[in-house]
């Protein structure tokens, strides 16, 4: 019987079988390559090739680390806004719905309509069968809402057009691409569009 060594890693296995890897974008498969492109060019191990693509890795994520550049911060400020509103509104609203006392707090200074009878909130869904009067409306129009732009999203993705994220990927690539001009841009711009933002 004949042994077979199958590969385990992108490490280990040969550029023909790394590079379909890498045109589907996977990180391990652009990083590899970037590694072999910096063995190429100093003529230097795998394992002294890592000192240098450590160094690359961390100039690449500095864009995205808000401790060292405003621009990062600044750029992945609407995502960090988008997940802290849509997690504080998810959780604001069991409150708002269910309990008593918080639905009558917000009854009484912003929606102002009649309170239901004592009989008719004793329990917890009694309290949400009398405050889904007025938040059906609320809920159901955000509720269409991002049922909008998830579908305006999708056809995005369908067409290509990622302006935002494209753009800041391909400033953060251009960025890698000037701090190492010794290396190949395509491997460069591969492992940078790829890699994670922090």
């Amino acid at each position: 019987i004949r042994e077979h060594r199958v590969a385990r890693d992108f490490c280990e296995m040969s550029n023909e079988d790394l590079l379909p890897y890498a045109v589907r974008d996977d990180l391990g498969a652009c990083r590899e390559r970037l590694v072999r492109e910096i063995m190429a060019v100093h003529n230097i191990s795998w394992d002294d090739a890592q000192s240098k693509m450590d160094e690359i890795d961390h100039a690449n994520k500095a864009f995205g680390t808000k401790l060292t550049s405003a621009v990062g911060y600044l750029a992945s400020t609407p995502y960090i806004v988008g997940i802290t509103a849509s997690v504080t509104a998810g959780i604001a609203s069991i409150p708002l719905v269910f309990d008593l006392e918080t639905a009558k707090l917000f009854n009484e200074h912003y929606v102002t309509a009649d309170v239901a009878e004592e009989k008719d909130l004793e329990t917890w869904l009694e309290v949400g069968s009398w405050t889904w009067s007025w938040m059906e409306p609320v809920l159901g129009q955000v509720s269409f809402l991002l049922l909008c732009l998830q579908f305006a999203r999708n056809q995005m993705i369908n067409l290509k057009w990622r302006p935002y994220s494209h753009a800041l990927r391909n400033i953060r690539s251009r960025r890698l691409q000037r701090a190492f001009p010794q290396y190949n841009a395509m491997l460069l711009h591969q492992f940078s569009v790829n890699d994670k933002w922090f």
